[in-house]
């Protein structure tokens, strides 16, 4: 996993995920700009599957276990899927709220990819 773009991912899983979270609880409902901005997480998401899989194909390996690196990721891919499919279904401001909530849960996900792949917990 690149530190680089471990550092901006979370920055954006956090940033975004606050945001949705905070204009859901005040009432806004998911609109073209909120969805946009919340399936960039998944574009991220996949850039980062796609270095991972390029790091590990170069013989690179996470220090507890790259089985366990891929299916956080592989988990944290299908969030945004899910959020934006509940946001279609139900425009309310409660799916903005989840949208925001499953940007936070990226965001802790991204903390234990982390940690599986140094193998030092997060700020050690």
């Amino acid at each position: 996993m690149v530190d680089w773009i471990f550092h901006i991912l979370l920055g954006q899983a956090v940033a975004i995920g606050a945001v949705l979270a905070l204009v859901g609880l005040l009432g806004v409902k998911p609109n073209g700009y909120l969805v946009l901005s919340f399936a960039s997480i998944e574009l991220a998401l996949l850039v980062q599957l796609a270095v991972s899989v390029g790091i590990v194909l170069a013989g690179q390996q996470a220090a507890v276990s790259t089985v366990e690196f891929f299916g956080y990721l592989f988990v944290a891919l299908l969030l945004p899927l899910a959020g934006l499919a509940w946001a279609l279904a139900e425009p309310t401001r409660w799916s903005t709220v989840v949208l925001g909530f499953a940007g936070l849960t990226i965001a802790v996900m991204l903390v234990r990819m982390q940690q599986i792949w140094t193998g030092i917990p997060f700020g050690g």
